[in-house]
């Protein structure tokens, strides 16, 4: 009799709490619902013909171009290519570094040559070591001393090939991480001195206070920042790169009105001095965090365009495709039509 009164409470146990686990599954697809339709609400209307490119773009470029893959012709190209478009900032994959901050200089035989070459061909036009890492256990440790003297030592190095500027991509950061900000200072007294560009990339920003507080109190890797933090890291460097993608949103509107969203509140927190990027998916992988039917070009333009209002930006704010080796006529003909040209669609 004991035993089946046990299993008889055990199994009453197990309806309530799968009863209790339906509702609260019930509960997020509630809301996550509703968040859909709110972001796509933020789609809505129509773009000022003011809010267009102003000149201020960038573009982050794979690591062919300083391993020895590419030769003249491909420069020839891409000279040819971004001659006609707003992009005065090329972000060259040059690393990753290694797991104690130092960089292997075998990663870009012609990472000289690659800059020296753009210089002669479009003298208007930075080009920046893309340099990250993963600050996870076990790999990257952003608060070791040593890491953080390897890291400029690293810096250091790709400043003497002369490129104009060295571009941090550390991924994930949670929000408010303090070595972030610590390495970002650092780096950024070296490159003061040496007359050189600092940019970051900045993982993605809440499209509502609050959100960012509760993704970092998962149990994940997943990282999302609050305004707060953004403008922080802001501080610290000349340039952000917000990466607007990858946000595993199912739809153009959704995803357009998220880019709105979090154009909107970049705009408010990154300093007027420092250089604001919208960082936008020229890429068509298909995996959980990315939908190519959904985060397109030319919805996160729309988006972009749609933050910016009716009055013309007296800052340097602009777009930075991703990435160089995976974007398509169709997605060139959505930054013209939609962004770079004089005579912008709505």
């Amino acid at each position: 009799m004991i035993a089946g009164m046990v299993s008889d409470g055990v199994k009453r146990w197990v309806r309530r709490t799968a009863r209790v686990l339906l509702a609260l599954l019930g509960v997020v697809a509630l809301v996550v619902a509703a968040a859909l339709v709110a972001l796509s609400a933020e789609y809505a209307g129509t773009p000022s013909a003011s809010a267009r490119g102003t000149g201020h773009d960038a573009e982050w470029l794979g690591h062919a171009w300083v391993d020895g893959r590419k030769t003249q012709s491909d420069v020839d190209a891409l000279v040819a290519q971004v001659r006609t478009t707003g992009i005065r900032d090329l972000f060259v994959h040059t690393g990753p570094f290694n797991d104690d901050g130092t960089l292997d200089p075998g990663l870009r035989p012609q990472g000289r040559w690659f800059v020296e070459t753009v210089h002669r061909a479009l003298p208007g036009v930075r080009v920046q070591a893309w340099l990250g890492a993963h600050p996870v256990p076990g790999e990257l440790d952003l608060q070791s001393a040593s890491t953080q003297a390897n890291l400029l030592g690293s810096a250091t190095q790709v400043l003497d090939d002369g490129f104009d500027g060295v571009h941090y991509d550390f991924e994930p950061v949670v929000d408010g991480d303090a070595d972030l900000l610590t390495v970002l200072g650092q780096a950024h007294e070296l490159t003061r001195r040496r007359g050189a560009v600092l940019s970051v990339s900045a993982i993605h920003t809440e499209p509502w206070p609050g959100m960012a507080a509760a993704v970092t109190a998962l149990p994940t890797s997943l990282a999302l920042w609050s305004a707060d933090y953004l403008a922080k890291v802001a501080h610290e460097v000349d340039q952000v790169a917000l990466m607007a993608y990858d946000t595993a949103l199912p739809s153009e509107a959704a995803y357009g009105g998220y880019v709105r969203r979090v154009t909107e509140a970049a705009l408010r927190a990154v300093p007027a001095e420092v250089t604001l990027f919208i960082g936008i998916p020229a890429y068509h992988d298909e995996h959980p965090f990315h939908h190519r039917g959904a985060e397109t070009v030319a919805a996160a333009l729309r988006g972009i365009r749609l933050a910016m209002g009716d009055q013309p930006l007296t800052r340097e704010f602009g777009v930075a495709a991703y990435v160089d080796f995976a974007a398509t006529t169709d997605d060139w003909a959505a930054y013209d039509n939609g962004w770079s040209t004089a005579t912008v669609s709505p």
